[in-house]
């Protein structure tokens, strides 16, 4: 068993570090502070073609894998960037598994050089507010005209990060009605379709952290979509959407690993330099060994992670490594950024040092793509074949 990064990977991390470095903590404070996007770093990332990591060469990608995209987006997070850097772009990567395999010739000539380049921003729509985690009772529709030439659609959509600075959303729909479906895992469809459209209401979400890059809610109402924006067949959009579950879980615990990184960083940093009964307080075992165990942790996850992105980019079936490398990173970010507020003490709490800010950005992670109670029903259900809990 062989540990040891290839040199590409060796050469991605220390560019993606480089290229981060240039966007400091204060850089991001002012961002977080003023909910401004970050364009600057986002361009910057675009130009140097980090957004087409995972796209295939013929579509202006880099043509590369899971592991080096993970990679690419630890460093990203680790930097100090944290989930406003990570999420200005991570969905150009996952987010387009589905279109990079299932969209038609035309769709793809069309839409992916301008992702990679930047250009386009596209945001993923797939939650609804009454849906929740339950995909399945997706209530969004998108009749077929009779034509054939377009669908109209209207729902409503949750939780979309970066709408307000996206021209396309991955739009998960309902094509058949449920009580009209063999199974309820059928009868929905992808589209890849405009989403700055008078037909579409943005509201943002106000919201505990992450506020560089926005969150909100979509109100369709009788949206014309093309037939051209329909992704691979009608009725198999469910199907499509799982070919991007387990890179965006991956991904995800690599970011909370960057975050957790960051904020040990900073605790060691802080705990060398800070002097409180004449001597600094890293001396003290209370403030070294949960930051000991911290490092550990992080390691451990780190471990599981690698296995997840190295399975699935080797074809194997990695459900459970994705799903346990983002239960365990986003537990040991979080715990880690949890104790480097604790190590600032009353300063942690303080915008200036960074770590509150880590922390809100970590949080999210056990949250979000999903939270860590459905990791462990899937783990109970599909790995130790207990009954299915809901």
């Amino acid at each position: 068993m062989d540990f040891t990064p290839t040199q590409d990977q060796q050469t991605i991390r220390r560019a993606v570090a480089d290229l981060a470095a240039q966007f400091d903590d204060e850089y991001w404070l002012e961002k977080d502070s003023r909910h401004e996007f970050p364009h600057e770093f986002y361009d910057a990332f675009a130009r140097d073609g980090w957004l087409g990591i995972c796209v295939p060469e013929e579509h202006g990608g880099s043509g590369l894998g899971i592991t080096e995209a993970s990679i690419m987006l630890e460093e990203i997070a680790a930097s100090g960037g944290g989930m406003n850097a990570a999420s200005s772009l991570h969905g150009m990567i996952f987010g387009m598994h589905p279109v990079i395999k299932h969209g038609s010739p035309e769709m793809k000539a069309r839409l992916l050089p301008k992702i990679v380049s930047g250009e386009m921003h596209v945001c993923f729509g797939v939650t609804e507010p009454d849906a929740g985690l339950d995909t399945t009772a997706t209530k969004t529709f998108a009749k077929r005209d009779e034509a054939g030439t377009h669908y109209t659609c209207n729902g409503r959509k949750v939780w979309i990060s970066k709408a307000l600075h996206s021209e396309k959303v991955l739009l998960l729909t309902r094509t058949t009605k449920l009580e009209d479906c063999a199974k309820k895992t059928d009868g929905m469809s992808l589209f890849l379709t405009d989403v700055q459209s008078p037909n579409i209401e943005i509201r943002p979400i106000p919201k505990m952290g992450r506020e560089a890059v926005d969150s909100n809610e979509l109100y369709i109402d009788d949206l014309q979509i093309p037939v051209e924006d329909l992704v691979g067949e009608e009725g198999k959009g469910f199907t499509y959407l799982l070919d991007g579950l387990n890179p965006e879980r991956i991904l995800i615990a690599a970011e909370a690993l960057g975050l957790g990184r960051a904020a040990l960083r900073r605790a060691v940093q802080y705990a060398n330099e800070r002097v409180v009964f004449g001597r600094p307080i890293g001396r003290n075992q209370g403030i070294q060994f949960p930051l000991a165990d911290s490092r550990m942790r992080l390691d451990a996850a780190e471990l599981v992670l690698r296995k997840a992105s190295w399975k699935y980019d080797a074809g194997e079936s990695a459900g459970l490594e994705a799903n346990a490398a983002k239960y365990l990173c986003s537990e040991a970010g979080t715990e880690a950024c949890d104790r480097a507020i604790q190590t600032h003490g009353g300063f942690g709490y303080a915008r200036e040092y960074h770590v509150e800010r880590y922390y809100k950005e970590a949080r999210l992670l056990k949250l979000a793509p999903l939270p860590q109670e459905m990791v462990l029903n899937y783990v109970a259900e599909h790995v130790l074949g207990l009954p299915r809990s809901y």
